[in-house]
């Protein structure tokens, strides 16, 4: 059975979300209060309906309760239509809802009112992408959520020609290696504690925010 997802707000982020859901085959039904967003986001989603989130009733009959996943991904100019909208979500027996915060007291009133999960996408763009202006060797960072990244870094040249037991990274940094990217042939191998790193190798690592851009400060 595909998951089914409820997107409400169809702003920048909003849309990219239910877009990317889409892609990924899940059943997405898309609301926003604009019927411009709603047209356009109908044309990729599996439905998509124009009203008032913050009307209990219409919210009703989108069954939260039966969806795998809620997004409250409404924008800056409505906090508090997407507090409401949140809360109503929880009351409604919606099993996860992921809510859009936009500074850190809405973020607490959101997981007050009951957001499993908060995410604030300019902030969290904003940090990664400081990490690859002051570190060029990062070449992506994507989350994974809790903090956690997961990042593709060109090995320091101090790394060459050490095999990955002997730079504990995991200790010295809490950095873990789960890919390597050869420089040479661009082949993708899952190394073991004896690889050894040569000139141009992209490590693809695990880590928690801010942990490769230590690690690479003091390489």
């Amino acid at each position: 059975m595909k998951q089914q997802a409820l997107v409400i707000g169809l702003g920048q982020f909003g849309m990219a979300v239910a877009r990317a859901l889409a892609a990924r085959e899940v059943e997405v039904l898309a609301v926003d209060v604009s019927e411009d967003r709603v047209r356009a986001a109908a044309a990729f989603v599996t439905e998509a309906a124009c009203f008032d989130a913050t009307d209990e009733l219409s919210l009703t009959r989108t069954s939260p309760e039966r969806r795998d996943v809620c997004i409250c991904a409404i924008g800056d100019e409505a906090k508090e239509a997407s507090i409401i909208c949140t809360a109503l979500l929880k009351q409604m027996g919606a099993r996860r809802v992921i809510a859009r915060s936009n500074d850190d007291l809405h973020a607490r009133i959101l997981t007050l009112v009951g957001a499993n999960h908060v995410v604030n996408p300019e902030r969290e763009f904003g940090e990664r992408f400081a990490n690859q202006i002051l570190h060029e060797e990062i070449r992506g960072e994507m989350p994974l959520g809790e903090g956690v990244l997961i990042s593709e870094v060109t090995a320091p040249r101090t790394f060459e020609g050490m095999e990955l037991r002997a730079l504990r990274l995991p200790a010295r940094y809490g950095v873990t290696v789960v890919a390597l990217r050869k420089g040479g042939s661009g082949a993708v191998v899952i190394p073991g504690p004896e690889s050894r790193l040569e000139s141009g190798d992209v490590l693809v690592v695990v880590a928690k925010e801010r942990a490769v851009a230590h690690m690479m400060e003091q390489n």
